[in-house]
């Protein structure tokens, strides 16, 4: 078959196009299966508590992050946190949020130390890239039964309490954003727990997901769904949650991620602890 010299060049280009977007999209999916094995990383087990993470994104990857690190002191330090925008660049930007983190839960003693430590070490890549990320950091002691804990701009989670299943708001504590200033310091606050008693970390993508007709999920919804599920365990909470937005939603497109995190207090299993976390009495 002969081609004259254009026809050639249309169609050395549409393949080269075609091969382009086939390594894109190879690329593409291999982010997604690292992002999500480094999500979906092994939970730990500790003392007086179970812990539960999810993280849904709107498109293949997303730039929600949750981590959890056993501290050797017998605590568990927990983080959620949401990076400005969304897909390719702000899933690179949750690497480098997880890769600050895991550094600062080895060093420093608090959440609040743990956040400054955090905003030291990315603000001037966030700078660069006119981004930031809102976090929220908690240490779940279980000898002491408190959950410490500092936030960076970030949602305040939600306590359920075990025995009559009433939905509030934590005390609030503020922050600023990491990436927003530098040398930042964050305060802390404590609560003390009580047996069957639940945290529910949260992105806002959960209160801001819509229906066809626009209307938001809301926090009062989320609240509701978290009072009917008070009694059961954290992976029926989690699904519960996610079941609740889905019927929403009634399959509108996801405009935002949704990651959540589910701390609830079981005293009956007090004599289960991490291997990486053993209990050192100071």
């Amino acid at each position: 078959m002969y081609y004259d010299g254009m026809s050639f060049s249309r169609k050395t280009m549409n393949e080269e196009t075609k091969s382009l977007e086939k390594t894109l999209q190879r690329e593409i999916n291999l982010a997604k299966n690292i992002q999500s094995k480094l999500l979906n990383a092994s939970t730990p087990t500790f003392e007086k508590g179970e812990v539960i993470g999810s993280s849904v994104p709107a498109r293949l990857i997303g730039g929600d992050y949750y981590d959890f690190y056993p501290l050797v002191n017998g605590k568990i330090r927990i983080v959620i946190g949401d990076v400005m925008g969304k897909g390719i660049p702000a899933a690179m930007l949750m690497i480098l949020t997880r890769g600050a983190f895991r550094t600062a839960a080895e060093s420093k003693s608090s959440p609040g130390e743990t956040l400054s430590s955090m905003n030291q070490a990315l603000f001037t890549d966030l700078r660069t890239l006119k981004s930031f990320v809102t976090l929220f950091c908690a240490d779940w002691d279980p000898e002491s039964n408190e959950l410490t804990y500092a936030n960076a701009g970030h949602n305040m989670p939600l306590f359920i309490n075990g025995e009559t299943g009433e939905v509030s708001e934590i005390p609030k504590v503020s922050g600023i954003m990491v990436g927003g200033l530098k040398d930042q310091s964050y305060e802390e606050k404590s609560v003390r727990l009580k047996d069957k008693d639940s945290v529910f970390f949260y992105t806002d993508g959960i209160i801001e997901a819509q229906n066809n007709e626009g209307e938001q999920f809301k926090l009062d919804r989320l609240k509701e769904v978290l009072r009917d599920q008070y009694t059961n365990e954290i992976e029926e909470i989690e699904k519960g949650v996610l079941t609740s937005i889905e019927s929403f939603t009634e399959g509108a497109p996801q405009k935002d991620d949704i990651t959540m995190v589910v701390l609830k207090v079981s005293y009956e299993k007090s004599d289960i602890t991490s291997l990486n976390s053993p209990v050192i009495n100071v």
